[in-house]
């Protein structure tokens, strides 16, 4: 019997000189007698353990064990019942996780959108010389601005929009701009800007300005060294040869400016002819040439060669500049000394958060100078004198123009790594086809603007429902996928709203662009029904027709209807401002304007 017991539980061992181990290590100890020192039985004793083939065993009888080895496990984990029940578990996990990963997907993709701060709520746009006078000139100033920021806020607006104050040399409303980074003295100095930007800031607002790439002023500096040829200036303007006799100027092509006339005017400096697209104080610059387009993009480094003495009061200096993209480095002429920043980068640094880039349309001219072809082909070509009367597909909307606007908005983005910090970047495209308005959004994978100003609903001269429905329905329609549309009534260069449709329609439109998708813009003075002036004899050299709804803001019934403590105002208030201004309309609680809910805030 011992014989057979023994076989059985080692397997062939001897069951005096080894212990079997099925699977659990005893830690007591085996009570044996201690042999004799020296006995025979106190030397090691070696056991014999054959090694057997798995494969050779019969596992018939042999039931699963805990620490069988390997060989035995990989044997019993082949079988049926324990391979289906873990090959079942695994495709259950895996089809867990797919469906998990598909309901996220799905769950992101019908979710509202997160908004960002140029979505979430209304633009407020300001005429500053309209707004509010903190000196007694008779002129709106930045700090006017700052002092009714409290008022802005009570009407529940995201973002202060603040039309050109750049130096200018006043005509066509600020547009002739003498400096892009100096502020005009009408409106103050660059550190009330920085006040009023901080202030801005402070009540959690956002600012964007208006930015005029097109032209500038005949009294910049680059107009004067372009006339004069003076080094790589000489190109930064739109030069060609003209007669010029008795006084007359026979110009290039029958290319007319927006305000009527010939688009050329004939520099006696130079003696060739300038293009202008608006007024002749305004010169077109020449975005064919890439010095102008640096000029607003970021600037390449610029290497000091030799100094001269002052002339005129300005130190001038030659430059050797040296171009990021590979280009060799070019000696340039004399020309200002002055720390050159680009001016997007100048105003981002100053804390603008973004732009609205005015008549990006103009950026381009065909390189030819054929004539472009009049509405009316039977009319004499010398009466075409208004700018209505010709199709302008030579100077608006050149092949180009879009790629100098893509390489606007690359500059933006540069600047909005920063979370939190984001720069909007809109275009005023006014007058174009609904088809070519939307281009400004780029394309489905190259973004342009976060939106080109929807003017449309301000062309409106009656107060008719089915026009209003196809302005609506027509940007809508034309959307592209994934873009955020935006709705104005009002702007400086329109008609106001009571002038156009009636007193009675200001809360029924302005409720309507608070409740269309996509961001509402006001125009100051339009949320409390302001209308155009009456003056006839205004003593400014600007489009009358446009002028009038640039009155001053009507804050109060007390003297200049609270807008300016002076004895005079730029432009005449409105005489309704007894019944019509901002006090009245607080005591009657209509003119608040309601957040918007076009998503959710983030």
């Amino acid at each position: 019997m011992a014989e057979k017991k023994s076989q059985r539980d080692s397997i062939g061992m001897d069951a005096k000189g080894c212990r079997t181990n099925n699977g659990f290590v005893q830690n007591e100890d085996i009570l044996e007698k201690d042999p004799d020192p020296g006995s025979p039985t106190d030397r090691p004793q070696l056991c014999s353990l054959p090694i057997l083939d798995p494969r050779e065993l019969d596992f018939k009888d042999i039931q699963p064990y805990a620490g069988m080895p390997k060989e035995v496990l990989f044997h019993f984990s082949g079988q049926a019942r324990y391979r289906v029940p873990r090959e079942v578990l695994f495709w259950l996990t895996v089809a867990a996780v797919l469906v998990l990963t598909a309901g996220t997907i799905a769950m992101i993709a019908v979710s509202p959108k997160c908004l960002d701060w140029w979505q979430a709520g209304p633009m407020y746009q300001i005429y500053p010389r309209s707004f509010k006078d903190s000196d007694q000139d008779g002129n709106g100033d930045l700090k006017g601005i700052q002092d009714k920021l409290d008022y802005i806020t009570t009407l529940n607006i995201k973002t202060i929009w603040i039309t050109s104050f750049y130096k200018s040399s006043l005509k066509d409303f600020r547009h002739g701009i003498v400096d892009f980074r100096e502020i005009d003295p009408i409106f103050g100095t660059m550190k009330d800007f920085e006040n009023l930007v901080a202030a801005i800031h402070d009540r959690g607002l956002k600012l964007i300005i208006d930015f005029i790439p097109n032209h500038t002023s005949d009294k910049h500096a680059w107009f004067q060294w372009s006339r004069t040829r003076t080094g790589k200036y000489a190109d930064y303007y739109i030069w060609h040869n003209c007669s010029h006799e008795n006084g007359i100027t026979t110009p290039p092509n029958n290319w007319l400016s927006v305000y009527g006339n010939s688009s050329w005017h004939f520099d006696d400096v130079r003696n060739q002819c300038y293009f202008h697209q608006f007024t002749k104080e305004q010169p077109d610059l020449n975005f064919r040439n890439p010095d102008v387009q640096e000029e607003i993009k970021p600037i390449d480094t610029l290497e000091p060669l030799e100094f001269q003495h002052p002339r005129d009061s300005i130190v001038t200096c030659r430059y050797k500049k040296h171009f990021s993209s590979g280009r060799q480095p070019v000696v340039l002429g004399v020309v200002a000394h002055e720390v050159r920043k680009e001016i997007i980068q100048f105003w981002l640094s100053k804390g603008v958060d973004g732009f609205s880039f005015e008549a990006v349309k103009f950026l381009l001219e065909a390189k030819h100078l054929r004539d472009e072809i009049q509405v009316n082909k039977t009319q004499v070509p010398d009466t075409v004198t208004h700018y209505a009367e010709l199709y302008h597909d030579f100077t608006t909307t050149q092949v180009g123009m879009h790629d100098i606007v893509r390489s606007f908005r690359q500059t933006m983005d540069q600047h909005s790594r920063e979370p939190g910090r984001y720069r909007f970047m809109g275009t005023e495209a006014y007058g174009d086809s609904i088809d070519r308005t939307m281009m400004y959004y780029g394309l489905p994978f190259i973004q342009e603007a976060d939106f080109p100003f929807n003017d449309y609903l301000t062309r409106l001269d009656s107060p008719s429902g089915n026009s209003v429905f196809e302005v609506v329905t027509s940007w809508m329609e034309h959307l592209p996928e994934g873009k955020w549309p935006n709705w104005m009534i009002g702007g400086p260069d329109n008609a106001r709203l009571t002038s156009r449709l009636g007193k009675e329609y200001v809360n029924i439109m302005n409720m309507l662009v608070f409740t269309l998708p996509g961001t509402p813009i006001t125009y100051y003075g339009e949320e409390i029904g302001m209308g155009n002036i009456l003056a006839t004899n205004l003593n400014e050299s600007y489009n009358v027709d446009t002028l009038l709804s640039k009155s001053p803001m009507q804050w109060d019934n007390s003297s200049n209807a609270g807008f300016s403590e002076g004895n005079h105002t730029w432009l005449p208030t409105s005489t309704d401002y007894y019944t019509v201004n901002v006090a009245v309309s607080i005591n009657e609680n209509f003119m608040l304007i309601p957040e918007t809910g076009n998503g959710f805030l983030c």
